[in-house]
């Protein structure tokens, strides 16, 4: 069985010879919800409009369900594109805007009809269907736009930072309507965005771009959990990066020579690290406060040898949580936060301190 979109080597070189896209390669499942995610500038909205045929490819080659569609017209592609600024058509109704797409294709009005009313039903436009769209809210507009590009039933649905003209509440509504709307509906969609909450949320999958290369493609977790390069762990998440150098690997834990001593966290997959440059990535969730009297037994017991000294400079409680900012022997600082259950009066700023890992919580990286 084919994949439902392909890219193959695929590059964009303009004429002035900036890359913009190098070697990308993603094999994407049916009814998978990829998201494109990176700094501005990365290459990920020039590779969604290579994938919707507004951008000409400069090497490679685009499959959607086995068919190369390279030197296919936006309008012959089984794709459909929704833009940040959704581009409807301030004098039309919201069921003419809908309509357009299939207008375009020739369709006979009474089947147009049912699959305009089926569609606006659907996403609970209905009763604003003879409105125009600049009359509506936002969150309404991002509906016509979801529904305009739907009703074509497209087998990939391509979004263009969609919601990045919502302010936060109405966002975060409109993410939990479209990752439910994806699923019922089965059909492929790729999302460009550069928020990582957002794509942390939506998608199955997630494509880290930097400097128009891939850097990781992982489900969420694991690309939040373990990540797989510096510009990923520095990017992604809230980690602290301790440099070093890889001392020795035992089974699946490294061990790295760092300024605070040696340390542990899961080995890389690369072969051949010993002696390489490193960082220790250590994700804010996998990091305990404890107190400096700790025995040191139990300390080692629990984390072995997994834990720097450090002396809290600020701490505030905002509700159920303890914000910390901890100064490390270097001098650096952490930001570390955790629920009043856990840190609520055990702890005051000016305090001595430990911070504690479990070597699987955390990360060794390799330069």
């Amino acid at each position: 069985m084919a994949y439902d979109l392909q890219l193959s080597h695929v590059g964009k070189v303009y004429d002035n010879g900036t890359a913009a896209v190098i070697d990308f390669n993603l094999d994407v499942d049916k009814g998978e919800f990829i998201a494109f995610l990176g700094p501005s500038g990365c290459g990920k909205t020039t590779t969604l409009r290579m994938i919707a045929g507004f951008e000409a490819i400069s090497s490679g080659d685009i499959n959607i369900r086995g068919k190369r569609i390279n030197d296919l017209l936006p309008e012959q592609r089984p794709t459909s594109m929704i833009f940040q600024n959704y581009a409807l058509f301030p004098h039309m109704s919201v069921r003419k805007n809908v309509a357009f797409g299939l207008d375009v294709k020739g369709m006979p009005a009474a089947e147009r009809d049912r699959k305009v009313d089926r569609i606006l039903e659907k996403l609970d436009l209905l009763a604003i269907a003879d409105v125009r769209p600049d009359r509506l809210s936002g969150g309404q507009r991002q509906r016509i736009a979801l529904a305009r590009s739907l009703v074509v039933e497209p087998d990939i649905l391509l979004l263009d930072e969609p919601l990045g003209a919502l302010d936060a509440n109405l966002r975060k509504s409109i993410q939990n309507e479209l990752k439910l709307l994806q699923r019922s509906l089965g059909i492929t969609f790729v999302f460009v965005t550069h928020a990582q909450s957002e794509a942390l949320a939506l998608s199955d999958r997630i494509v880290v771009m930097n400097q128009g290369k891939i850097e990781q493609i992982s489900p969420p977790y694991e690309l939040y959990t373990r990540p797989k390069s510096l510009f990923v762990a520095q990017f992604i998440g809230r980690n602290t990066l301790i440099p070093g150098t890889v001392h020795g690997v035992s089974g699946a834990i490294a061990t790295v020579d760092t300024a605070f001593g040696p340390l542990s966290g899961l080995a890389p997959s690369t072969t051949g690290a010993v002696g390489a440059k490193s960082s220790l990535v250590l994700p804010a969730e996998s990091i305990d406060v404890l107190p400096a009297l700790t025995p040191r037994a139990d300390v080692e017991a629990a984390y072995g040898n997994c834990v720097i000294p450090v002396a809290i400079s600020r701490l505030q409680q905002i509700g159920h949580i303890v914000q910390m900012v901890v100064n490390l022997p270097n001098g650096d600082q952490i930001n570390i936060e955790g629920h009043a259950d856990k840190y609520g009066g055990r702890f005051a700023a000016g305090d001595k301190a430990q911070i504690a890992w479990k070597a699987t919580g955390a990360t060794v990286i390799i330069h």
